[in-house]
């Protein structure tokens, strides 16, 4: 798995995180974590709201899907761009046939998920250690292990070929 200057640790938002968005992506940003807005549900306004937060904050701000939003944020990189990009880009990873596709493209880093049971995907089949590092090889560039993650898995992982970890639970310290 080839590594570049990306963070090793990711905040992904959701709308689950209400009211500790604000306090997470503060947590997150000091911790010198990436921050990936991907607020589906909401509307763009109200992402563009959060990406501006996360600019001001000073961590790396990638925008999930939304090619055109990442552009007006001066965003870093688009996670699974819905169109072409002039930007750098990351790609989710859940199974071998998105590994190989996206090692076939010029993704800035994958996400493989999910690695362990997590509650915003609840009864969501899991890959566990081995698959996801598999996954990982296979894509061929810097791997995020999402799903169920914390510090310590994250840092268990990493130590095994990840580049990095991901997670939203585990940045909301209430």
């Amino acid at each position: 798995m080839r590594r570049q200057g990306w963070p090793t640790s990711w905040l992904l938002t959701d709308e689950r995180m209400g009211t500790y968005l604000a306090a997470a992506i503060s947590r997150a940003a000091e911790a010198g974590a990436g921050i990936i807005v991907r607020h589906h549900a909401s509307g763009r306004d109200e992402r563009r709201h959060i990406a501006l937060a996360v600019r001001e904050s000073g961590a790396v701000l990638g925008i999930a899907r939304d090619v055109a939003l990442a552009s007006e944020v001066q965003a870093d990189f688009v996670h699974n761009p819905e169109a072409s990009t002039h930007l750098p880009f990351s790609l989710s990873v859940h199974g071998h046939a998105e590994a190989e596709a996206a090692a076939r493209r010029s993704a800035a880093m994958v996400l493989v998920s999910p690695v362990f049971p997590t509650r915003s995907h609840p009864g969501a089949r899991v890959l566990g250690e081995v698959q996801a590092l598999a996954l990982a090889r296979v894509a061929s560039h810097p791997a995020i292990a999402l799903g169920g993650m914390n510090e310590e898995r994250g840092a268990q992982l990493m130590a095994r070929g990840f580049h990095g970890w991901a997670g939203i639970d585990c940045w909301l310290r209430t």
